[in-house]
């Protein structure tokens, strides 16, 4: 028995009749569910498009509006941290250059033109990382010209820790460093300052401090030695000793008298100064 066409069957296969008749025939989409067809999805697809389209423009607003994260401080630093990388410029080249050649390998006039073309750039890139590489020693040279020498960094640090005073009148014999000796009886390297001075005269300590020791064993006679800080004072080939281990001077004390005990050619008073017990030069500090 035949089936009964709706109206809307009607229409829609009389307008399928007229589209093939003016030769425009175009295929509809339709989906069924049963035995009834339903609508084109055209208009599902359309309205998709426009919930997508709604979508971008909402994070484009967004974007605008939160634009100070996007182009934040912490952004900013990440990309100078990349862009502040050292590039190995001869690496590239290298690399370029195998590709280069490996490519052209099977050419044969063609490829040693291009090889050489190669090579002059390499030499013109050589050239300019050997020209930037000069000009970062250039610029680094001044730099370690200002570092300091560990004895002259001793030097400022003895001068930041205290002030000091001349410990005796007298003239200065022997200078601190490498010395010319007539006899093997004194070390040719001297590590303090001599000042000759008549046998008694009273020697006075130049700076504050603790006797941490006072001895008269060694070639240095009878010695005392005023720790102050990281700094030591050594007074050396004393005739007496008006101090003892354990007691605290004052700068300006009466501390010793000058003589020529222990390895000494001649009464005077070794004067001494270190700090972390490596000796500097006493005239680098005080005017003797």
């Amino acid at each position: 028995m035949e089936r009964t066409l709706s109206v809307e069957e009607k229409i829609r296969r009389a307008e399928a009749i007229y589209e093939r008749r003016q030769g425009n025939t175009r295929p509809v989409a339709t989906i069924k569910v049963g035995d009834k067809e339903k609508k084109d999805i055209r208009l599902l697809k359309k309205m998709l498009i426009q919930i997508l389209v709604c979508t971008i423009l909402y994070l484009v607003i967004y974007v605008i509006q939160n634009n100070e994260y996007v182009f934040s401080e912490d952004f900013t630093n990440k990309v100078n941290e990349v862009l502040s990388y050292d590039t190995n410029f001869m690496e590239l080249y290298n690399n370029a250059k195998n590709s280069i050649l490996s490519l052209f390998s099977n050419t044969e006039e063609d490829n040693s033109t291009e090889q050489n073309s190669v090579e002059q750039n390499a030499i013109g890139g050589a050239e300019e990382e050997n020209v930037s590489s000069s000009v970062q020693i250039d610029v680094s040279e001044p730099e370690q010209e200002q570092e300091l020498s560990q004895t002259e960094q001793d030097i400022e640090n003895v001068k930041k820790t205290t002030t000091f005073i001349k410990p005796v009148e007298g003239v200065v014999s022997s200078k601190f460093g490498q010395r010319d000796t007539a006899t093997g009886k004194v070390p040719k390297n001297h590590t303090g300052t001599d000042i000759a001075a008549n046998i008694g005269t009273k020697i006075k300590s130049t700076t504050d401090g603790e006797v941490v020791l006072a001895s008269e064993e060694g070639d240095y006679g009878k010695h005392l030695k005023i720790q102050i800080g990281e700094v030591s004072i050594i007074y050396a080939h004393c005739n007496n000793l008006y101090v003892k281990q354990g007691d605290m001077v004052v700068q300006g004390q009466e501390i010793a008298e000058v003589g020529s005990t222990g390895n000494s050619t001649g009464p005077h008073l070794h004067f001494e100064i270190r700090y972390q017990e490596r000796k500097v030069d006493p005239e680098s500090i005080l005017e003797l």
